[in-house]
């Protein structure tokens, strides 16, 4: 057998260069914007919670970024804890949560189907994390539509 001959990694160990970008930072012009859509269940893997994170990014960038909670997605919405709404119950439960309403706190706006959140799970508008938006299912496809109209990039999260 070949012998492992080089040394334990270390706390603090650098596996790969992570300051090097090879392209530019793009910025929003004036008056852009980006609407990430989320078709996905929460706690089902990880696309809902990165593409959080890159909604929130959006609205760093500049642009006048909207999220989409739709279908399953409604679950990203509404509000979580255990014993009690709010509280952790394991590290990272609150995760979904806390990434929406810092999203909403810089700016942005979350809209979740009403459809979905009744018929499909259960909630109601007092469900929902504070600051979400709740529209008719007719509306959707028109947020889209006009998203797509205004020539805004469009970020789709789906899962199977």
């Amino acid at each position: 057998m070949p012998a492992v001959t080089h040394p334990p990694h270390k706390t603090g160990d650098f596996f790969v260069d992570y300051e090097e970008k090879l392209f530019e930072d793009v910025k929003a012009a004036p008056g852009e914007k980006a609407l990430v859509t989320f078709h996905t269940v929460a706690f089902e893997g990880s696309i809902g919670f990165v593409n959080l994170l890159q909604a929130t990014r959006l609205q760093r960038k500049g642009y006048e970024t909207s999220v989409l909670l739709y279908g399953p997605g409604v679950t990203l919405g509404v509000q979580r804890g255990f014993p009690k709404i709010g509280d952790e119950a394991f590290p990272g439960h609150q995760n979904f949560n806390n990434q929406i309403k810092k999203f909403i706190s810089e700016g942005g706006k979350v809209y979740a189907c009403r459809f979905a959140l009744q018929a499909l799970y259960g909630h109601g508008e007092p469900s929902l994390i504070e600051g979400i938006i709740p529209i008719s299912p007719l509306d959707v496809l028109d947020l889209v539509l006009i998203h797509k109209r205004d020539n805004a990039f469009i970020l789709d999260t789906w899962t199977l």
